[in-house]
């Protein structure tokens, strides 16, 4: 019963924002404070970035830590329809270290498939 109020409660707040595109079940309806874009068949926030860092023993793995927090964080303020890294748009990637200790940065905005 909880998961149908907060349902249609997005999708009244997805309404009150002029946004015409579905809803996922599991969006928080907080995108819809953003300005959107259609690019590539994606729907992307126009100006909007979201960080992630991470430190791993190896770069790809330092890479692949920062990725996760980014997709993690991005999926718990929006929704995961938009916490996917292979559909964010204009990523960037920066890393250090060496001797087994890496920490790297990834910004990005987010987008959704749809």
């Amino acid at each position: 019963m909880r998961q149908l109020f907060v349902l249609f409660g997005v999708l009244a707040l997805a309404a009150t924002l002029g946004q015409s595109q579905p809803v996922q079940a599991d969006e928080t309806g907080v995108a819809g404070i953003h300005t959107w874009v259609r690019s590539g068949g994606r729907t992307c926030l126009v100006d909007h970035f979201h960080d992630g860092s991470g430190s791993g023993s190896s770069k790809a793995s330092a890479q692949a830590s920062a990725i996760r927090a980014w997709a993690e964080f991005t999926s718990w303020e929006y929704g995961t329809s938009w916490g996917r890294w292979g559909l964010a748009a204009g990523k960037s990637v920066s890393c250090s270290g060496g001797g087994g200790s890496y920490s790297c940065s990834v910004s990005a905005r987010a987008c959704r498939g749809w």
